[in-house]
């Protein structure tokens, strides 16, 4: 029997009844076409997850009677950082869902000197709401209670600022470092530029503020795709990918 896991943002507690919200009632009553008796899991994105039970269907409502917690969070133990430059169509989409799944712990969008993409405040601020949706869709997905963080978007100087992450990177493919002659660090920040890449200027402002340069082979990885590569390496070397 399947067993959909929801995303829904509200204190959540056993043996409790909760009404889901517009977008989430509508998925799992007009999407998923679930019925009363029939299971599904309910996480609010702030860790834990409760094994529930669907109480009622209406056209505009659904509730969920919460039975259990369910223990394990799929939570990595490596704090990582990501901070990819924006890029056009769905290409951003596609890196934000993909690093979610690979276990990335918070995202970061950046304008940088060959950054193509323009937004005004007004389409920023949905965009940035979009991709946190793109994000919980992932958890929703891939079993993660703990819904990484879309940042606003910042210029590249601004983000190199706020790091305080135990290993940084700027992926390079113009470098012969590796991800194998580190040490095993507890976090890391990674540094992903757009589709033309960063000018030589960036990256040497990147290693002025103790990035390293990192290559992860000898092909040029699209910018969507670097960050999913990256980000499994890590997990394997230093993470939790086995």
């Amino acid at each position: 029997m399947r067993n959909p896991r929801i995303f829904s943002d509200q204190p959540l507690q056993a043996g409790s009844s909760v009404g889901l919200s517009e977008s989430a009632a509508n998925h799992v009553g007009r999407v998923l076409r679930m019925r009363p008796d029939e299971p599904l899991i309910l996480f609010n994105g702030q860790g834990g997850a409760w094994q529930g039970t669907v109480e009622s269907v209406s056209k505009k409502a659904v509730t969920v009677y919460l039975e259990s917690v369910i223990e394990g969070d799929a939570q990595s133990p490596l704090i990582i950082e990501l901070g990819q430059t924006l890029s056009r169509g769905e290409r951003m989409d596609y890196a934000i869902q993909k690093a979610t799944e690979a276990g990335v712990t918070s995202i970061t969008p950046l304008w940088s000197e060959r950054c193509e993409v323009k937004l005004n405040a007004d389409r920023l601020d949905k965009r940035v709401k979009h991709w946190q949706q793109v994000a919980i869709s992932a958890c929703e997905q891939c079993g993660r209670n703990i819904v990484p963080v879309i940042n606003t978007p910042v210029k590249l100087e601004e983000w190199f600022s706020t790091r305080s992450t135990e290993l940084n990177f700027v992926l390079h493919h113009r470098t012969r470092e590796k991800l194998s002659g580190f040490d095993q660090p507890t976090s890391v920040s990674l540094l992903i530029g757009p589709e033309g890449g960063l000018t030589s200027q960036e990256i040497e402002l990147a290693e002025s503020q103790q990035f390293n340069p990192l290559a992860l082979g000898p092909r040029v990885l699209r910018t969507e795709t670097a960050p999913v590569v990256a980000i499994s390496l890590m997990q394997y070397l230093w993470g939790d990918y086995q």
